[in-house]
């Protein structure tokens, strides 16, 4: 298990920004340069050309700029899930409007991380990204809970109690930031059942993604 282990970590994380600033592309790119674990593979300021490159590439994770002339980050992340683009998408931004944050994690973004984080903690979280985890900015944690209770216009809240013992397991490793590989490796399950339990759950608990689904348990202390 330790050899396993060492082994995702050894394998980089291939990335491609998309991002209208060339300047901030061109700081990234630098900065992964330095790393042995992340490997840029593709950078664009096109939306357009972004979504080719991700078919073309299929990197494991996307940087994708949220505000961008033509087609902005949400309509990107859309198009990219529509286009069964199956890698990981961090939303990375210096936008920390409540109904940004949420609309992105709605929209299917495994992260949203803001432009003004120190640049070495920027790498981390790329890095955790790349190893599957969900990646947040500090600053948002609390404005994403609230953001979350205020706009679920449901009926009803999410019941725990609905979920199976093995949906019960999942979501917890979902509320550690685990992707599906690493909670398939974990529980000694396949990835594909893994999807299911994840689509069952979030059906159960009336929410719309994972990362939701992550920051709920998180709140109601599920996570232990």
């Amino acid at each position: 298990m330790a050899d396993s282990a060492k082994s995702v970590q050894e394998t980089p994380a291939t990335l491609l920004i998309i991002d209208d600033h060339p300047l901030l592309r061109r700081g990234v790119a630098q900065l992964l340069e330095l790393e042995d674990d992340l490997e840029l593979v593709g950078e664009t300021g096109d939306p357009e050309e972004g979504l080719r490159l991700a078919e073309e590439l299929d990197p494991d994770m996307i940087l994708l700029d949220l505000n961008m002339p033509g087609m902005n980050g949400i309509e990107t992340l859309k198009r990219l899930r529509e286009a069964n683009y199956a890698g990981r998408v961090v939303m990375f931004t210096v936008s920390d409007h409540e109904e940004d944050v949420v609309a992105a994690l709605r929209a299917g973004a495994d992260g949203y991380l803001l432009k003004d984080m120190d640049p070495d903690e920027m790498v981390r979280q790329i890095r955790q990204a790349g190893l599957g985890r969900m990646v947040i900015s500090d600053s948002l944690t609390v404005l994403l809970a609230e953001a979350l209770r205020n706009q679920r216009n449901k009926p009803t809240t999410p019941d725990v109690h609905s979920l199976t013992q093995r949906e019960r397991e999942i979501l917890r490793e979902l509320a550690a930031g685990l992707s599906n590989k690493l909670i398939a490796r974990k529980l000694d399950i396949t990835e594909g059942t893994v999807k299911v339990h994840v689509k069952h759950l979030l059906k159960k608990l009336n929410l719309r993604s994972r990362v939701e689904a992550a920051v709920w348990a998180v709140q109601a202390n599920l996570g232990d």
